[in-house]
């Protein structure tokens, strides 16, 4: 025997319906939310002008430029003396320099220019009257009488010193002078390999008689010589 169902009990018998109804209120309310719309209040003022004052970074002040001074005023004007025309001006005469022919032209004798006399050195080798080693007066050639009395006067006065034979100093020694005009010796100088043989050196340069000065064009010069001193132990 089946059972008897009421057909008012059945809950699922309008499932259907209230199916489409609930999509449809759905759907409205989803159009709805779409399609709404709100407007903010208006006022009435500019936003233009609204600007806040407070700024997040700090903005450089502008360098103030210096403008040039003003030009000074120009000076005024000078005043200008007006002199009236009854007031006498002196007038300056000026005389002539041009002589006339009463005058007397007075003959001026001819005016000797001294020759400036220039202070040089003539070498040993190329003047023209070498200096006089005394003795050499009376010889032919005295350029050689000159050297051989040197060669002579070196050999006299030679010593050779003891603290440069202890040592086993030894060489040569370059000296030079100068016969000035007056026939002295002067401005000596020695390069050598030891200070002792330059000494010895000047020493023997030292002793050297006063000369006749040597004369270029008739006239007194200095004149540079050099020689060699040999230091040589035996």
């Amino acid at each position: 025997m089946e059972p008897k169902k009421n057909p008012k009990s059945d809950v699922g018998r309008s499932s259907g319906l209230y199916f489409v109804i609930g999509l449809a209120v759905t759907m409205a309310v989803v159009y709805a939310a779409f399609e709404w719309k709100t407007y903010d209040e208006v006022n009435n003022y500019d936003i233009s002008m609204n600007v806040d004052d407070a700024l997040d970074e700090e903005v450089p002040m502008t360098e103030q430029i210096k403008t040039p001074p003003p030009p000074p005023p120009p000076a005024a004007p000078e005043v200008i003396e007006v002199v009236e025309d009854e007031e006498e001006v002196e007038e300056t005469i000026i005389e002539s320099t041009e002589t006339s022919q009463d005058e007397e032209i007075i003959e001026v004798e001819d005016v000797e220019v001294e020759e400036e006399v220039e202070d040089v050195d003539v070498p040993f080798a190329v003047i023209e009257d070498v200096p006089i080693f005394p003795g050499c007066e009376s010889e032919s050639d005295k350029r050689a009488c000159f050297q051989e009395m040197m060669q002579k006067h070196i050999s006299k006065n030679f010593r050779y010193p003891e603290i440069a034979q202890e040592m086993g100093v030894q060489g040569r020694v370059s000296v030079m002078f100068t016969i000035q005009k007056d026939g002295s010796i002067g401005n000596v100088r020695m390069r050598g390999p030891d200070k002792n043989l330059e000494a010895e050196a000047a020493r023997i340069i030292g002793k050297l008689p006063k000369m006749t000065p040597g004369k270029q064009r008739g006239r007194a010069v200095r004149v540079p010589f050099s020689i060699p001193i040999t230091f040589k132990l035996q």
